[in-house]
């Protein structure tokens, strides 16, 4: 009996010339594809998973996300839940509304995020009839002040839960996205969190700086760039901040102008849509082609059928009078 040492396969696999794999057709008769928001490159199936699946025991209660996007041009901030036919919106918010409460400047910056994440959770409680009893932060001071049940009515309703929904973002720290948790978070929504992504957080010492944090809460960081901007390059600064400067906005104008912004926010947060102009549904159906009926659509063949036969009959005509020309 012989026997064959791993030595022996190494030295073989090793002489073995190079063989290329080719797909059979066995293998692309059973390939599934994937799901098309992941043929997108949209979804994290594998985040989804986890911040859809509620536990059982929890019977079909909803569980909230609190869904963060960015455009070119806004912020966007959703509460969601899932359900088998698909999410479903509790809540939204847009930076674009932010003008109504004073900020009209910069709807894509750290300071807007927050704003916005704010605005969204004052609209959901105060939705549920719970604004007045979680008010959140009313002061953000920098402090990582998560929302409880006040100790002495554990007989009332639970603070509203939801969990950060971050999408294809990268969260590295101070991103905007914890910018709109934090917003959120201050507004009396419970979201669970630590202080480690959000800026002046130090890796080193692990300790948050929370005058950093206020400072990016009150668009600190935004005065310092245009003082700096302004020391060194003046034209640059005039060129930047035209919009900002047109509406005699300064670097010392700020951080009274986001503070009065978070006050008026939590004073009305009900959305108000915008007046139109237009009336666009009847614009949109100016343009749109009615559909027949079963009997509109046999009298319209019956006329093009009758106005063919029209066009026969006077085509015969004429070649009756051409050949009588042609016989005198």
């Amino acid at each position: 009996m012989q026997f064959v040492t791993f030595g022996c396969i190494a030295d073989l696999i090793s002489q073995m010339p190079f063989v290329k794999t080719i797909k059979t057709n066995a293998y692309f008769s059973r390939f599934q594809v994937k799901y098309r928001r992941r043929r997108e490159g949209k979804t994290d199936y594998y985040a989804r998973k986890r911040l859809v699946n509620q536990a059982k025991n929890k019977y079909n209660s909803p569980k909230y996300r609190l869904v963060v996007r960015f455009t070119n041009k806004q912020v966007i901030c959703q509460i969601i839940y899932a359900r088998i036919q698909g999410d479903f919106v509790f809540a939204a918010a847009t930076s674009k509304e932010l003008p109504r409460y004073g900020i009209s400047h910069g709807l894509t910056n750290w300071t807007a995020a927050y704003a916005t994440g704010l605005l969204v959770a004052r609209r959901a409680l105060t939705k549920l009839g719970l604004a007045d009893k979680y008010e959140g932060v009313t002061e953000p001071d920098g402090e990582i002040k998560l929302v409880e049940r006040p100790e002495d009515d554990k007989e009332g309703p639970r603070p509203f839960k939801a969990y950060l929904d971050v999408g294809l973002r990268r969260t590295s720290t101070g991103h905007r996205v914890f910018a709109a948790m934090k917003g959120a978070s201050d507004g009396g929504i419970h979201i669970p969190h630590n202080e480690k992504r959000f800026p002046g957080y130090d890796i080193e010492s692990k300790e948050l700086d929370v005058e950093v944090l206020k400072k990016y809460i009150y668009g600190g960081h935004v005065a310092e760039y245009m003082e700096s901007l302004e020391e060194e390059d003046d034209e640059r600064f005039k060129r930047q901040f035209a919009s900002y400067l047109a509406d005699g906005i300064g670097s010392e104008d700020i951080e009274e102008l986001y503070t009065n912004a978070y006050a008026a926010i939590r004073e009305d947060p009900t959305f108000k849509p915008t007046e139109k102009t237009t009336d666009w549904k009847a614009e949109s159906k100016k343009y749109k082609v009615p559909r027949l009926t079963n009997e509109q659509r046999k009298a319209r063949i019956q006329e093009k059928i009758k106005a063919l036969r029209g066009e026969g009959e006077a085509e015969a005509d004429d070649d009756d009078e051409i050949e009588e020309e042609d016989e005198e």
